[in-house]
């Protein structure tokens, strides 16, 4: 039984605050860290669970309640996990379109065979600010890169990450599917495991 009725998230991320509702479903609301605060912690963290547990410990402080944080990323094979914690800003705070492009072109010459790469997605949830036990909670979905964008859907790097199991690019995925699939999917499987729902 979920042990609360509403957690925030910290996050900004419109899609992001979409994903985790569908998957977490009627059990829990859901609210936005935006509805308690615009300043966002610096993410000093090395890590995608350091950036996590410090985002999670932020929003708790900022609306007193529950709080959940969601530190993803692409991390490409060839380049040693890059952009990995640095995805969002990988082409300095420029948005998606930017990172694409970045991405596309230190890639541009490198074979299809060494183009492995896979989202990750460290959950972290705190009860309070303080809470000593955090729960953790990590999934990685692997795939390739693509050489040019495919679909519509989803955000971020999704038109570049092909899906083997699917035989299309993350952004030619249902939002149905890809929140079955996903790296966020799969850490949140997890989550509600441990959790009990």
């Amino acid at each position: 039984m979920m042990p609360f009725k509403e957690l925030v998230l910290a996050s900004h991320n419109a899609g992001k605050l979409k994903e985790l509702q569908a998957m977490l479903g009627d059990a829990v609301r859901v609210r936005s860290v935006g509805e308690f605060s615009d300043v966002e912690p610096e993410e000093t963290g090395l890590s995608f669970i350091e950036n996590a547990i410090l985002k999670a410990r932020n929003a708790a402080r900022v609306s007193g309640l529950p709080a959940l944080a969601d530190d993803s990323g692409l991390a490409v094979d060839h380049l040693g996990g890059a952009p990995g914690i640095y995805s969002a800003r990988y082409a300095d705070g420029q948005g998606d379109a930017a990172n694409n492009a970045k991405l596309l072109d230190v890639l541009k010459d490198v074979p299809d065979a060494e183009r492995g790469a896979q989202f990750v997605c460290a959950l972290a949830l705190v009860r309070h600010a303080e809470d000593p036990l955090p729960i953790i909670c990590e999934g990685l979905w692997h795939g390739r890169i693509l050489h040019a964008p495919r679909g519509e859907q989803g955000f971020g790097y999704d038109p570049l990450f092909w899906v083997p199991e699917r035989d299309r690019s993350s952004a030619e995925l249902t939002p149905t599917d890809k929140n079955q699939l996903s790296h966020r999917a799969r850490a949140m499987a997890l989550l509600k495991a441990r959790l009990g729902i």
